[in-house]
């Protein structure tokens, strides 16, 4: 038999995220403008040891995600999987009401383009405003799309 291990509290910052979410993905560059929405629940498994995020999103690919806290104690690791069967690692920031995402090195599958992702919390707790960039060269990025959430009640 194990011990439990006592739970990191860097992990209690993304207690925000845990529940169930409707969002919108907004893709205004195109030459067609789309909107997509969709549902997200995150909940805590394993004692509280890793955040898991579901997606379903009838338009596009649906995902699963595993977030753990890494060694530092500060940072995590975004562990990423779609239906298309990618796979891909994200580093991955939490801290007051900023969050972010960054996919700049190969990991699963081959870096044909960086990816970061930004938002923030709104102060209610109630929404999240985000945006994810692309690019090929790590130092001219391009806006990819929006992503907002709303808390389901």
């Amino acid at each position: 038999m194990t011990e439990k291990t006592t739970r990191h509290a860097a992990l209690e910052r993304l207690d925000a995220l845990v529940g169930e979410w409707s969002f919108e993905a907004s893709f205004t560059h195109l030459a067609e403008p789309i909107e997509v929405t969709g549902r997200a629940v995150f909940e805590w498994v394993l004692d509280g040891q890793f955040l898991v995020e579901r997606t379903e999103v009838p338009e596009a690919p649906d995902s699963i995600s595993v977030v753990g806290l890494n060694g530092d104690g500060d940072t995590f690791t975004r562990h990423y999987f779609d239906s298309r069967g990618v796979a891909r690692l994200y580093g991955m920031t939490f801290s007051e009401r900023a969050w972010s995402l960054l996919r700049d090195s190969a990991d699963f599958s081959p870096l044909d383009f960086r990816q970061r992702f930004t938002a923030a919390l709104s102060a209610d707790g109630r929404a999240i405003t985000g945006r994810w960039e692309t690019s090929r060269d790590g130092s001219t990025w391009e806006h990819d799309f929006d992503l907002a959430y709303r808390k389901v009640p």
